[in-house]
């Protein structure tokens, strides 16, 4: 849990393409790495670890505040979004219409 006051630590990208690298061309263990680069938390090795797996280097950069860059990605999430107005629409439509007819028999 987060307390007030406290700080976080960022990690260049380098350094974690290097603790990746320790880890799987080396073996190094993560308690090595650890003691190695100065990383206090084992967690986060895990974290980096997963991220890189799925998403290789890519996954290692920090994409807090920044666009899409896979392309794919982001077409896929505005067809997403799209489908979800056009049935919010058709919601809407349905809704509203009855209210519009009784107003103009009166």
């Amino acid at each position: 849990m987060v307390k007030k006051g406290q700080t976080f630590r960022s990690y260049s990208h380098e350094l974690k393409v290097e603790a990746i690298r320790l880890h799987i061309e080396e073996g190094w263990t993560y308690r090595r790495i650890m003691e190695h680069l100065g990383i206090p938390d084992r967690h986060r090795l895990k974290v980096w670890m997963k991220k890189y797996k799925q998403l290789g280097e890519f996954g290692l950069m920090d994409q807090r505040g920044k666009e899409y860059v896979d392309q794919d990605r982001y077409v896929k999430k505005l067809k997403r979004e799209n489908s979800m107005l056009k049935k919010c629409l058709k919601i809407w439509m349905r809704e509203v219409q009855p209210i519009s007819m009784r107003r103009s028999s009166k």
